[in-house]
This record gives C-alpha cells, sequence and structure tokens, in this order.
C-alpha cells in the first residue's frame, strides 16, 4: 500500500508540473515573430515582426511590426491571436515608431518603448491590451531615457536602466529603488541592447550584462553574460561561465532559463534553455539563428 501511495504522490507531482510548465516558444528570426513547442519543435510564423512576447496564458503574441526595407521608421505594437491567426494593430498609441512590448503578468497590459519628437526621445508606454487607455508613464517625472523595460512580478511597477543605474520604477516614473549598475556587478555594464525579466515570485530580476573583461579572438563587443539581482539584498549572481557569452535572458521555470549564444566559429546565434546554475551539461539548443526566446503555458 504504501508503495501504491508513493507512486501515487509522485504522478499526482508530476502532473502538476506538467501542467504548470511552459509547452510554448515564442522568438525573434529574420524579422518575424515565431511559436514553436518548448523544445523548439513545431515552429509556425506568426507575422513580419520584432521582439514577440507571449502572454502570461500563451494564448496570444505581442509584437512590433516592421517597416519595409528602405522605407522611414514604422512601427506600430500588434498582438496576434493564437488560436485564430487574427493580428490585431494598436493603432491609438501616439507614435509611429514603437518595439519592445511585453505583457504585464495579468495579461491586461502592454509595456513597451517608443520615440517621439521626430525620434529625438524615447519614452516608455503602457497600454491595455485591445490598444486602449494609453499611458505615457513618464509623463508625470522629468524625461529620461530608460531601457529594457520589463514589469515587476507585483504589474505594479517596472524595471528599467539608463545605462549607469538599474531603477524599479512605479508606473507613473517615480523611483521606487536605485541600483549603480557598476557598483553590484562590478566590471559589467548594461547598453541600449539588453534584456531584463523579473521572476514570478518577485524575489529576483534575470538581466543581461557586457562584461568589462578579455573577449575571445574573433569577438568584437564586450563579453555578454546573464547575472540575477536578489531584490530584497541586491546581492548579485553570475549565472552564465565567462566561457559562455551568453545574452537575452528570459525564465523558464524557477530553476531554468532561455538565453542566446554564439559559439566560437559561429555566424549566428542561437537559442539555448540551460539551468539556473550554469551547468554545461544541462545547456540544450533549441532553435538555431534565433534571438529574443519566451515562454508562456
Amino acid at each position: 500500500m504504501k508503495t501504491f501511495a508513493l507512486l501515487g504522490f509522485i504522478l499526482a507531482v508530476s502532473a502538476a508540473f506538467a501542467a504548470d510548465a511552459p509547452h510554448k516558444l515564442a522568438y525573434e528570426q529574420k524579422d518575424a515573430v515565431w511559436v514553436a513547442n518548448i523544445d523548439g519543435t513545431g515552429a509556425k510564423k506568426i507575422a513580419e515582426g520584432q521582439s514577440p512576447d507571449l502572454s502570461p496564458d500563451g494564448t496570444k503574441l505581442a509584437f512590433n511590426t516592421v517597416q519595409a526595407a528602405g522605407q522611414p521608421s514604422h512601427r506600430q505594437i500588434a498582438v496576434a491571436d493564437l488560436a485564430t491567426g487574427k493580428i490585431t494593430v494598436l493603432k491609438d498609441i501616439p507614435s509611429d515608431n514603437c518595439m519592445d512590448a511585453v505583457w504585464s503578468p495579468d495579461g491586461k497590459q502592454i509595456l513597451f518603448d517608443y520615440y517621439t519628437k521626430n525620434n529625438a526621445e524615447r519614452r516608455t508606454g503602457i497600454v491595455n491590451a485591445d490598444g486602449t487607455g494609453f499611458h505615457d508613464v513618464q509623463k508625470s517625472e522629468p524625461y529620461k531615457s530608460y531601457w529594457a523595460a520589463t514589469w515587476a512580478a507585483d504589474g505594479q511597477s517596472i524595471f528599467a536602466e539608463d545605462m549607469d543605474f538599474l531603477y524599479q520604477l512605479d508606473l507613473n516614473a517615480k523611483v521606487l529603488k536605485k541600483w549603480k549598475i557598476e557598483k553590484i556587478v562590478p566590471n559589467g555594464g548594461m547598453s541600449g541592447d539588453v534584456r531584463m525579466d523579473a521572476s514570478t515570485d518577485g524575489k529576483t530580476l534575470l538581466m543581461d550584462v557586457q562584461m568589462d573583461e578579455k573577449a575571445r579572438k574573433g569577438w568584437d563587443d564586450a563579453p555578454a553574460a546573464i547575472w540575477t539581482l536578489d531584490l530584497s539584498t541586491g546581492k548579485t549572481t553570475r549565472v552564465t561561465p565567462k566561457t559562455f557569452y551568453a545574452w537575452d535572458c528570459h525564465w523558464l521555470t524557477p530553476d531554468s532559463i532561455l538565453c542566446v549564444s554564439q559559439a566560437p566559429g559561429e555566424d549566428t546565434a542561437s537559442i539555448y534553455r540551460m539551468s539556473l546554475a550554469g551547468n554545461a551539461r544541462d545547456r540544450k539548443l533549441l532553435v538555431k539563428d534565433a534571438r529574443l526566446p519566451g515562454a508562456a503555458p
């Protein structure tokens, strides 16, 4: 009886884990947004576009459209219904240059960046998933260019960086917390081309960091690494080893992540999944020649 009880418990736990585990993968590849199984199989092109983000329930994909080659910048936030294939462009946003859409934890709003004043100012906005209720996050505070904006787990604040500091801001850009980047990650820095992702329990921020380290032969940029920040203590931990250049970080499960890396000798970067411990034996290639991975149920 004890054996059967134990087996039943194991099966129940396994079923619960399977139900909660992500099983869809979204990514960008050659100016198009795709959705696949979590192991990279069964890939389906959703639309021409960039910076895809799956809704928390896995039913919708937010992204920004792309302009035709040689045309002036014209990018809009769009939402694809994955069941019907219908794509809705959110047209009531006062900018024709929007990018980097991120779903709120409850799936009701989308955070994004956009440009105004003839692309002279980069700002942060929020809009309802149906395109209504546009809100300029920075309307009440002095203007500052923020990058890599992403939601906090509470849905009432966001994280962003200005290349010198990492911030937690409320939805009107009031500073709630502030960290000097080079202080929390010695020899580390951030640019306008990094990514951050907050854990669903609100305890940890996953973040791309560009390291001031000796780069491998043939690598012209700063070595890229992924770190975690404990939001209560301010302690940082390096996830990826120095020999594995990685960026475009995104949580997969509480103990594993998605990332992008380019191995020595390769011309393009690819998507991997790996353990939070950074163990090379747990690293798995999912999609070649792709970027900006995300996951959802």
